[in-house]
């Protein structure tokens, strides 16, 4: 069974399909994560219009995944490529097969989907599946599978079982910068191009979630995440991992090679070597740990010229460098840092996903 398929046929006609197909607007307005601002945002979803909201990982920007129109005006306000495909947020297991269709799955798969969802959901894990035909194509650019993730946010399981349907939402901003983890961050970043943000506080996760292909003759990461490696082979057994290549980039989300980047350069070097990290005017040093930044300042004979310097984690916790990887990145992105030199995380757990992050942030955009 090919998963998989070959979408470039379909792209040029979807692009043609829903170019120009937008909702009225609402006017951008910024709501508090309370049960009667989740009624008004539920509403809205099923207007057509688009919502901003909080999950665990990051804010995602969402519209009814079954109203191509609303999908299409993702498109347009992030100005993402049609081929990068949706995640489809759903709010209990029983919603999964409104979107996915199970009966493709062979008994392997089957038994894989019921112990990640079962331990694992809600949670950080988007998990590739058959799509149901009734999905339509411009949230999966035209591919048979479907990426489908239950959240672990109160107001956004809330927001979808009020809304009684499959949100499509990939990340609050515009593609290939910076993903959000406050709802100031999406009003900065896409202003008046959202109808409604619902300001749900800090993401507790700040990364993505990982994307697990679970279809093939054995699972495979496609994008590094909120959940490790290691949790999920504890699991189901050893997964592959797929690089940021063009099967990788065309099946998931995030897949592209330059991602995840501030507009400020980004230059990264390996963790441990916290001293071949360069002291220049106008750049900003993003350490790991504290530590790491001990280590550089204890080599340092003069006064630095560096403009700013920022750390993950004092302590080096995984968890806490994840969470405020993002928000840190932005509080960097200014114009007074002509380049940010970031060290990396060890490459273990969520250090797997930081660094992930931190490549495709350096690597050169088109």
């Amino acid at each position: 069974m090919d998963l998989f398929g070959n979408p470039f046929a379909c792209i040029a006609s979807l692009t043609t399909c829903y170019a120009g197909l937008t909702t009225v607007s609402l006017g951008m307005e910024i709501l508090s994560a309370s049960d009667k601002d989740l009624e008004k945002a539920a509403a809205a979803l099923a207007k057509g219009f688009l919502v901003a909201f909080p999950t665990e990982t990051v804010y995602g920007l969402g519209a009814d995944a079954f109203n191509r129109a609303a999908v299409a005006k993702i498109f347009e306000v992030k100005k993402r490529p049609r081929f990068d495909p949706l995640i489809v947020h759903i709010a209990d297991p029983d919603m999964l097969e409104k979107t996915a269709d199970l009966s493709q799955l062979d008994p392997a798969a089957r038994k894989r989907l019921s112990a990640l969802t079962e331990k694992l959901w809600p949670g950080p894990l988007t998990i590739i599946l058959p799509k149901q035909k009734t999905v339509p194509d411009i949230v999966t650019s035209g591919l048979p599978t479907v990426a489908v993730r239950f959240p672990d946010h109160r107001a956004a399981v809330k927001l979808i079982a009020l809304f009684s349907g499959p949100v499509a939402a990939p990340s609050a901003n515009p593609f290939g910068y910076l993903s959000p983890t406050r709802a100031g961050h999406v009003s900065d970043m896409l202003g008046d191009t959202v109808d409604l943000i619902l300001d749900g506080g800090a993401s507790d996760v700040g990364v993505e979630s990982t994307v697990l292909d679970i279809c093939g003759s054995r699972a495979c990461i496609l994008r590094p995440g909120g959940v490790p490696a290691e949790t999920i082979e504890a699991l189901i057994g050893p997964v592959a991992s797929a690089s940021a290549g063009r099967a990788a980039a065309l099946a998931s989300p995030g897949m592209l090679k330059s991602h995840y980047a501030p507009r400020t350069p980004v230059s990264v070097y390996q963790n441990g070597t916290p001293g071949s990290l360069p002291d220049e005017p106008g750049s900003a040093l993003l350490f790991f740990d504290g530590a790491s930044r001990d280590i550089w300042i204890g080599k340092k004979t003069a006064e630095t010229k560096t403009a700013s310097i920022a750390v993950l984690s004092e302590k080096g916790d995984l968890l806490e460098a994840a969470a405020k990887l993002f928000e840190t990145l932005y509080g960097l992105d200014r114009p007074d840092i002509k380049r940010i030199h970031a060290l990396l995380a060890p490459e273990e757990g969520l250090g797997v996903a930081i660094n992930d992050r931190l490549r495709r942030a350096a690597s050169d955009r088109d």
